[in-house]
């Protein structure tokens, strides 16, 4: 059986994700009426992941549903060219060629002029460290799009200043089958990893913020 899990954090503020001043008088400075009543840009974050079981094995591309996962992942971005350090790709190529920790943009546009070392993280970091350069990045609308390390495979990790959580769950939900089990996860309740891997103990009675999508759940 695949336990399919799409764990999202909406509004995140992208100020955030910036480098701050420190200097409360620089801050004071540079704040203004206009920047204090305008609403705070914010953004999201999604992470796939997946667990095969009953021998439990890890990773979203573990799971024997993975082809069809990553359709309906190509399909809820329909509209984006996958761009890589080395140009426009597909998002078969993405999946196959890019490295752990490799950073993907996904833009309307087919150029774009990222720094992609900028963005690549390593053993030593994660996205977390690049949160200045993300920011800009976001602030465009464009997308950006990791490949992370999971204990037997690899998972997704997603960026995007849209909320694109509507189209995902409704993409996934077709999958749903006797053997495709499918959980969407608040992000923000899901912070140890005894909830994280939910499904190894409980996965009957899924912790406060799992809720588990059947076809006909709705927004």
């Amino acid at each position: 059986m695949d336990i399919f899990k799409l764990i999202f954090e909406h509004d995140l503020r992208l100020d955030q994700l910036r480098e701050r001043q420190t200097d409360r008088s620089i801050q004071e400075t540079n704040q203004s009426l206009e920047a204090f009543l305008k609403p705070d840009p914010t953004y999201s974050k999604f992470y796939f992941t997946g667990t095969r079981l009953p021998e439990p094995s890890f990773g979203l591309n573990q799971l024997q549903s993975f082809p069809s996962v990553m359709k309906a992942l190509n399909d809820s971005l329909n509209g984006y060219h996958i761009i890589s350090e080395n140009g426009i790709i597909s998002f078969k190529e993405a999946l196959n060629n890019a490295k752990i920790g490799e950073a993907l943009i996904l833009s309307v546009n087919e150029n774009v002029s990222w720094d992609f070392n900028r963005l690549r993280i390593t053993s030593d970091s994660n996205a977390g460290h690049k949160k200045e350069y993300l920011a800009e990045i976001l602030q465009t609308d464009d997308l950006v799009l990791y490949k992370e390390n999971a204990h037997h495979g690899y998972d997704l990790h997603l960026f995007s200043r849209k909320n694109i959580y509507p189209r995902l769950f409704n993409t996934f939900r077709n999958l749903v089958s006797d053997s495709f089990r499918y959980f969407s996860i608040n992000g923000k309740r899901i912070r140890s990893e005894q909830k994280f891997y939910f499904e190894t103990w409980t996965l009957d009675r899924p912790p406060h913020g799992a809720e588990e999508v059947f076809k006909e759940t709705v927004l």
